[in-house]
């Protein structure tokens, strides 16, 4: 299985982090996207790819981060993707839900790093959050890429995510395709070619079920593989064949 998002070096993991690295692992998780959401979070991403087998990064600035983002900050990201280890720029977006960040700075740095990863040939990973239109605007007018990218912990509806698919963009399945009332992910997981998706913890957080309210880590991403591989009445193993592969020809990684 690859873990296509996940926030290794965030504190919650800091007591244990050698330990999360090796269940997930006896858990058949051989590969993890490990995702920056700053400048120091990107560093200590790449630094842990450097650390761990089978752990890549992500550098970007996530939009809560996003007020007052300058070109010369991506400058410093693109210092950081140079690394071989960096294989996608993000977690990048819009997230008009909180608003942690006033939304023209979001739509401003957004843009500014869908260009550089463009220019550097990085698949980026997007954040979208109650800004469907606005994300599926931005990525328009970049145009079609192969390659271009992923929408992680995908929240519309099938209709969207067939627009993004359309774009060249991955569909990134969360551990909330196994909550009660998340009735859209699952039509959107089922209604989907498995070709099209990846998935992803988000760890440390939306663990599924049975894990909920506990801290999410790479390892639980098996549940969402048994959830999907449910709706689309297919064996768990194949989903996660399938999935993993998405995943490394989207990050340019040599599958084993």
């Amino acid at each position: 299985m690859f873990d296509s998002h996940a926030h290794l070096d965030m504190s919650e993991f800091d007591e244990d982090r050698g330990s999360v690295i090796e269940r997930a692992r006896a858990a058949g998780v051989d590969r993890v996207l490990t995702v920056g959401i700053d400048l120091q979070s990107s560093l200590a991403a790449l630094t842990l790819a450097k650390q761990y087998r089978g752990l890549y990064a992500a550098a970007g600035c996530h939009p809560h981060n996003s007020s007052n983002f300058t070109s010369a900050d991506v400058d410093g990201l693109a210092d950081i993707a140079a690394d071989a280890q960096v294989v996608a720029w993000g977690e990048i977006g819009l997230d008009f839900y909180r608003n942690n960040s006033p939304r023209d700075d979001q739509q401003k740095a957004f843009r500014l790093q869908l260009e550089r990863a463009r220019e550097l040939g990085l698949p980026v990973v997007i954040h979208d959050r109650e800004a469907h239109s606005e994300v599926l605007n931005a990525v328009q007018f970049m145009g079609k890429k192969d390659r271009s990218g992923v929408i992680h912990c995908f929240s519309g509806n099938l209709t969207l995510a067939r627009e993004f698919i359309k774009l060249g963009y991955s569909i990134s399945i969360p551990g909330t395709v196994t909550f009660s009332k998340a009735d859209t992910i699952r039509e959107t997981a089922t209604g989907l070619p498995l070709e099209a998706m990846l998935v992803e913890t988000d760890a440390p957080f939306l663990a599924p079920v049975p894990r909920r309210g506990r801290r999410n880590e790479p390892a639980f991403v098996s549940y969402t593989v048994e959830a999907i591989a449910r709706l689309k009445k297919m064996e768990p193993e194949d989903v996660s064949r399938i999935t993993a592969g998405n995943a490394c020809e989207l990050f340019g990684i040599a599958a084993e």
